[in-house]
């Protein structure tokens, strides 16, 4: 989690005596860990959870390590550093298992990292003998390490969604920690690919469950109660710190998902209200279907270390605005380390005297500026400029410009509905001191549907399919799919066995308001068949099927394994043997599904467009993400998906095409 340069900045910045290093200092010399009469307490088997529970001589030897190293390089004072050692050699010669319940990988996660990151301070040192430390390593790999990747491999044998988020982050902070003490860039990679794609809820996108407009990142846990939520963040972070020096830059993911998500966290703790949507998950071996449908008071305020990390970073690193983060480490700061009860030692603390940092962005400006169409209307969300005091909302007709001033004044939340007449270019400039920055990034918008995907069909040999809509190939038979006269030219004809059209990844992944409309002609309309299915191996998936048990078609969108599964249901049974015009669209929250440019079903409150199922690498016309379903048997012609939705009047004339 530190650098040389992050140490080399400690010391010059307490050696003179600068606020607010000097007070973070203090608040470590003034710590009963960081003393040199601290007496190591090792043991062979460590409990945690269920009877013999002896944890805290584990964590409370691994807080001491850490904090002794800190006050080592800090001050360069030598018998920190013995002390240190000391500490991690009466461990690595004595520790031979982590026990207990389901919290026994709580342990090897919280625990585990945490001790690599104080190792990883003192590797350095000429003091700790290389055999030592090599004894050490082993100790984290043969102990923490396959814990770690059990739990993140078989979730303690329960349903994938049972866990909460601060399980398989905590596994997955130790995995990354240890495969950078270890020299394992094998173990670095298992965990950051978790982070990425995992199917648990600590993966990156699933911890920070839906990102509101105004960019507020709802957690995982928010329901639950604050001092999980909080402890999340304290848990993200050191990740996101840790990837960080290492080359790889999770903060800025996803448009700084992460700081939405501590953002969410820190406003609600702050005592002020926020949004939510609702939660819907499985618990246990079976995964039995619960529901949470408000933020959780429970626990708030909660007020934990850990937010130095994200406001140093987003604020004075990169030159963000992070309102809610400033307060929130502003209430804690200076901050300590563990101490008072078990789960104060969940965080490592000390991030004022570890994190901050002096502004290094001359000149912030806006950024993230990003647009979604609902209901035809722009709906525009951005990041703010670090110490600016408000924002103006600018339009034009072109990139270039001119731009003229459509809202000013904007402090909080930074998001604006426009309603242009036509096409327009935005973007966002912030005020300070009378002064007005740079402008953010430009974004573009069409008030009207813009076809985006045209797959005519029309082939009559190989297997790529041109997108009519821009030139360019879109479209994959994986199966050599066969060509046949279709609606219009020819068709793409499926055998209900293994042959299928693939799309591109993320081809859905910028659509808020949307059609889907295509003409079919089914053999037989297999139960649970796919028309399309956009998603992935996680839980994520917006399909439609001709046929959900009762011959009626449904469409269904869901982000959580289908637990929250948002659907329209169909009124009118889709027939067999003949060519079949059927749409799907989506303005605003309404969803409607049409058979024939006919309306035959709808719902009124989908709050998962497209976008939200983030980049789909498995996007499939005629198969379905799930494995026991049949392949559609039949053709498939003139497949189109357009950004922004279509009229009824629209859909009925895509109908009558011949």
């Amino acid at each position: 989690m530190h650098t040389e340069t992050d140490f080399t900045r400690m010391r010059a910045k307490v050696k003179s005596g600068q606020s607010p290093w000097k007070e973070g200092w203090d608040k470590l010399c003034a710590s009963s860990q960081a003393q040199l009469n601290w007496k190591p307490r090792p043991t062979e088997i460590v409990v945690r959870g269920g009877q013999g529970q002896n944890f805290p001589l584990l964590f409370n030897d691994v807080h001491a390590s850490y904090q002794l190293a800190l006050r080592w390089k800090i001050s360069g004072e030598t018998s920190y550093a013995d002390k240190a050692v000391e500490i991690l050699n009466a461990w690595s010669g004595t520790m031979k298992e982590l026990n207990g319940n389901a919290d026994r990988f709580l342990g090897v996660g919280i625990y585990g990292y945490q001790f690599a990151n104080a190792a990883e301070i003192m590797r350095t040192y000429p003091g700790w003998k290389r055999e030592d430390f090599a004894r050490f390593q082993q100790m984290m790999l043969k102990v923490f390490y396959p814990k770690n990747q059990q739990f993140l491999q078989g979730h303690n044998g329960a349903a994938i969604t049972n866990y909460w988020a601060n399980w398989d982050l905590c596994n997955i902070a130790a995995m990354q920690a240890i495969g950078i003490l270890c020299d394992r860039r094998d173990i670095y990679d298992e965990a950051m690919s978790y982070f990425q794609n995992g199917k648990g809820n600590g993966a990156f996108d699933k911890a920070i469950y839906y990102v509101h407009d105004g960019n507020l990142g709802q957690w995982q846990e928010a329901g639950r109660d604050q001092g999980h939520t909080t402890l999340g963040i304290a848990l993200m972070g050191p990740i996101m710190e840790t990837a960080w020096n290492q080359g790889q830059d999770w903060y800025s993911r996803d448009n700084n998902r992460f700081l939405a998500g501590a953002e969410y966290v820190a406003k609600y703790n702050l005592g002020q209200d926020v949004p939510f949507e609702p939660y819907i998950w499985g618990t246990g071996p079976k995964g039995d279907r619960k529901e949470q449908t408000v933020v959780s008071a429970d626990g708030r305020p909660a007020f934990r270390a850990g937010y130095e990390l994200v406001y140093n970073h987003y604020v004075n690193r990169m030159g963000l605005a992070a309102p809610y983060s400033a307060q929130f480490a502003a209430h804690v700061r200076p901050e300590g380390g563990g101490g008072g009860h078990a789960s104060s030692f969940d965080q490592l603390g000390f991030g004022t005297l570890t994190a901050t940092r002096d502004p290094e962005v001359k000149y912030p400006k806006p950024s993230g500026l990003v647009v979604r169409k609902r209901e035809g209307k722009a709906v525009l969300s951005w990041w703010g400029a670090q110490g600016a005091e408000s924002y103006t909302v600018k339009r034009a007709t072109t990139a270039e410009g001119p731009y003229t001033t459509v809202a000013g004044g904007i402090k909080d939340l930074l998001t604006y509905t426009d309603a242009p007449a036509g096409n327009s270019f935005y973007t966002v400039t912030a005020t300070k001191a009378g002064k007005e920055s740079a402008p953010s990034n430009v974004v573009s918008f069409a008030s009207a549907p813009v076809q985006g995907v045209y797959l005519k069909f029309d082939e009559t040999a190989g297997t790529t399919v041109a997108n009519a809509a821009s030139s360019s190939a879109t479209g994959l038979l994986p199966n050599k799919g066969l060509w046949s006269q279709g609606r219009m030219g020819n068709a793409v004809l499926l055998n209900g066995k293994d042959q299928y059209v693939q799309l591109p990844a993320g081809v859905v992944s910028k659509l808020s308001g949307f059609t889907i409309a295509t003409w079919v002609n089914l053999e037989s309309t297999a139960t649970w068949s796919r028309i399309f299915d956009f998603g992935d191996d996680r839980g994520q998936w917006m399909y439609l099927t001709p046929n959900r048990g009762n011959g009626m078609p449904r469409f269904e969108v869901s982000t959580v394994y289908g637990y929250n599964a948002q659907r329209i249901e169909g009124t009118i049974a889709f027939p067999a043997k003949e060519w079949v015009h059927v749409a799907v669209t989506l303005s605003g929250g309404k969803g409607t599904l049409y058979l024939n440019g006919v309306e035959a079903g709808s719902n009124p409150a989908i709050d998962f467009p497209p976008f939200r199922l983030g980049n789909t690498p498995r996007n499939w016309i005629g198969r379905s993400q799930t494995d026991r379903d049949p392949y559609l048997n039949g053709k498939v012609d003139e497949f189109r998906i357009y950004d922004g939705a279509l009229t009824p009047a629209q859909i009925a004339e895509l109908a009558k095409a011949k």
